[in-house]
């Protein structure tokens, strides 16, 4: 069965301390080795010059071994902390963010 790659895009408010921005990447990355079956993250700010981001100023992409453990991922305590925790500095709350995921 196919890895699934979960691409989120992350629009965070103006004014959003750099120190947060790198507590959520750490929070995330800490994710890999908490929760079994995901094999990869990679994540950071926006350096695109092609100016079509529409306001998403970072992203990442997390890898999982398959649908089922993205499916555990999901509503894991762990996540849904992380959700919480950062709602508050995204552009919008959670219309500051676009999820799209695929097959790899």
């Amino acid at each position: 069965m196919p890895c699934i790659q979960h691409c989120v895009l992350v629009k965070f408010a103006v004014g959003t301390p750099q120190r947060t921005i790198d507590e959520f990447f750490a929070d995330l990355r800490a994710l890999v080795d908490k929760l079994p079956g995901i094999s990869g993250f990679t994540g950071g700010a926006d350096c695109s010059l092609d100016g079509l981001s529409q306001g998403y100023t970072h992203g990442f992409v997390m890898t999982f071994a398959d649908a089922a453990t993205r499916d555990v991922y999901l509503p894991h305590p762990d996540h849904v902390a992380i959700l919480e925790k950062y709602r508050p500095h995204l552009d919008g709350g959670l219309d500051g963010v676009h999820v799209l995921d695929w097959y790899g």
